[in-house]
């Protein structure tokens, strides 16, 4: 099964996995000492919720 055939499969997942641990990393934003982990784990789930729309733009080869 190619990698592209997996990620459809599992974008519901994803996007599910990518949502809590971003609206966990806001809710640590929250805080003023853990401000900047907050961010950079909300950017992680962000980037765990796009990963089945970006791995297409990423792995197609250029003509």
């Amino acid at each position: 099964m190619s990698p592209q055939h997996f990620l459809e499969m599992a974008t519901f997942t994803f996007n599910l996995v990518g949502l809590v641990v971003c609206i966990g990393g806001l809710t640590l934003a929250h805080r003023t000492r853990h401000r900047v982990p907050g961010y950079l784990l909300a950017g992680l789930g962000f980037l765990i919720a796009a990963s089945p729309v970006l791995y297409p733009l990423i792995a197609t080869p250029v003509p």
